[in-house]
């Protein structure tokens, strides 16, 4: 018996904003890669996102190693929109620590 050896291609797809995520979820790239850089296990990283499979989960993170550089880029591509997205919101919203104070001082009096 031998081994049929195939090109596989990472569980990744892009969505219509642009994010990838993984397999057949909406789990993002990042969080997978991050929790992995953080030290989660593959198992563990299953058992925080039930969605993903452990399979594709391995897939990614042997993608990620393979090609570092590439999504190192992507990922900090995608904290820089995350960053731009944040400055944009708290430019429009207001200052919403102060109205927090004031309804923890009624409730406490």
């Amino acid at each position: 018996m031998s081994l049929v050896l195939e090109r596989e291609r990472p569980p990744l797809r892009e969505d219509e904003t642009g994010a990838i995520r993984v397999g057949n979820s909406r789990v993002l790239l990042e969080f997978v890669i991050r929790a992995f850089q953080d030290g989660a296990s593959p198992e563990s990283i299953v058992q925080r996102y039930s969605t993903l499979s452990l399979s594709d989960v391995y897939s990614t993170i042997g993608y990620y190693l393979r090609h570092q550089n590439t999504v190192e880029t992507y990922l900090n591509h995608r904290e820089q929109l995350a960053e731009s997205v944040e400055q944009r919101l708290s430019r429009v919203q207001p200052d919403l620590s102060l109205i927090r104070s004031r309804l923890l001082a009624q409730q406490q009096s």
